[in-house]
């Protein structure tokens, strides 16, 4: 399987000071994830800004419960910009999510760009198409309208 990309944007009527603020907290993220998805962190970040380098442990159970762990590596941010998180353990080949954040009309537009790669394949390539697709398109959907809940639609 190639790798794939991805891309999402949402206008949130916040100032990015705002949103960069939730988006830079690692304990943020069980807000913007299904519960389906199963996520548990596995060290306490309350109150923890990212930083390159940082590692953030957790476990996701997305498939019949079955538990995996993930661990993620914030390699790049410019603050107030974006900042890149990288899987480095987990249930990917390749996983590189590129959160951009640009100032506009009294808001912010946020723009999502994600590579990833199944592996195991023509195997992998199927399970793509038949499962993970949709499963990363259904949790992006799903963190749209929790920012929504959270900063209001545009």
């Amino acid at each position: 399987m190639q790798i794939k990309r991805k891309e999402w944007q949402q206008f949130i009527p916040k100032p990015v000071e705002e949103i960069w603020d939730f988006f830079s907290r690692p304990e943020n993220l069980k807000k913007l994830t299904p519960a389906k998805v199963g996520i548990t962190m596995l060290v306490d970040l309350s109150g923890k800004e990212m930083y390159p380098g940082m590692l953030i442990p957790y476990y996701i159970s997305p498939l019949l419960g079955i538990r995996m762990k993930w661990l993620t590596e914030i390699t790049h941010i410019e603050h107030l910009r974006y900042f890149v998180d990288q899987q480095r353990e987990g249930p990917y080949a390749f996983w590189h999510h590129q959160h951009n954040f640009v100032a506009q009309n009294g808001g912010t537009l946020m723009t999502d760009i994600l590579h990833y790669k199944v592996p195991y394949g023509p195997i992998g390539t199927l399970a793509d198409w038949i499962l993970v697709d949709k499963m990363v398109d259904d949790i992006f959907g799903f963190r749209k309208e929790a920012i929504e809940q959270y900063f209001g639609k545009s």
